[in-house]
């Protein structure tokens, strides 16, 4: 039996000497075993990875259109193998978002496994603000006092809501240089913001239901310039007036934040209640208040 399989046109690309050039090779797989630690390496898994999951939904598609033909045992045999190699091949030409999230799982571990040296001024360290709530309750709270002196509100509903939009000072948006925004509140730039810009992948909530989205944020040049920007925004709109009326009572606070429609999603105030409630920030907050 003749059977002619169909060409697949491809665009131009740098080739990877890690990734993998045929389904039967796994290069990327040796080349991680070598150096846990390449970018290249983890490129070539993260494709590989990708690969087999569209060999799976390909292999799916041909079953659910099997044919009765005779000689289809023969034909499924070919049908398989090119499957393969269209798989691999698309894995490595267009991104369906499996191999970068595995490639940002796999980055994420093995920089913990051979973490570099940063200088203070680098844009990678300045990214993460804090590795614990300890270190980041003492980076903030001086700026967050303030600014909860000036809305006459008790400062831990304000430190809350900066460690859930940060999550401790490990997350925030990032500048186009890679360093951080310094963004505590995940407050949006908006048209009217004539400052620097950053972006972050972001969650928006549409009648309940979570969406990804990428999202534009304003960077600010240092903390006390961030807590004192998201003061500024609460005294300006009447929409967070029952927050700030709430004044030492931080759970009133955080119920006026949760009402007012700052964030999208359904369960904010019960977030921020759970944060305010922690062990771990009434231990962050225990050096402090003895300093008192």
């Amino acid at each position: 039996m003749n059977t002619t399989l169909p060409t697949l046109a491809l665009p131009a690309s740098p080739v990877d000497t890690s990734a993998a050039t045929t389904y039967t090779d796994l290069n990327g797989l040796a080349a991680l075993k070598r150096d846990p630690t390449s970018p290249q390496a983890i490129t070539g898994v993260a494709a590989q990875v990708e690969a087999l999951f569209l060999q799976m939904m390909l292999k799916s598609m041909r079953d659910a259109t099997a044919s009765e033909d005779p000689d289809s045992n023969e034909m499924g045999m070919y049908q398989d193998m090119f499957d393969k190699q269209v798989a691999l091949s698309i894995s490595q030409h267009d991104d369906l978002g499996i191999g970068a999230m595995l490639k940002r799982q796999l980055s994420g571990k093995t920089a913990a496994a051979a973490p570099k040296q940063e200088s203070a001024g680098s844009s990678s360290a300045a990214v993460a603000m804090a590795q614990t709530p300890a270190q980041f309750v003492s980076h903030v709270m001086p700026s967050i006092r303030r600014a909860a002196a000036s809305l006459g509100v008790n400062p831990q509903g304000l430190l809350a809501q900066a460690a859930l939009e940060t999550g401790w000072g490990r997350r925030m948006p990032r500048n186009p240089d890679g360093s951080s925004s310094l963004n505590l509140f995940g407050v949006k730039a908006g048209d009217e913001w004539p400052g620097a810009r950053a972006t972050a992948n972001a969650v928006e909530f549409n009648n309940g239901v979570a969406a990804p989205r990428r999202g534009v944020f304003r960077s600010y040049g240092s903390i006390e310039e961030s807590v004192s920007d998201f003061a500024n925004l609460l005294k300006s709109s009447p929409r967070y007036r029952q927050a700030i009326a709430a004044g030492a009572d931080p759970q009133g606070y955080i119920e006026g934040i949760g009402k007012s429609g700052y964030a999208t999603d359904p369960d904010y105030a019960n977030k921020l209640n759970q944060i305010l409630n922690s062990g771990a920030l009434q231990a962050a907050l225990i050096p402090r208040t003895a300093a008192l």
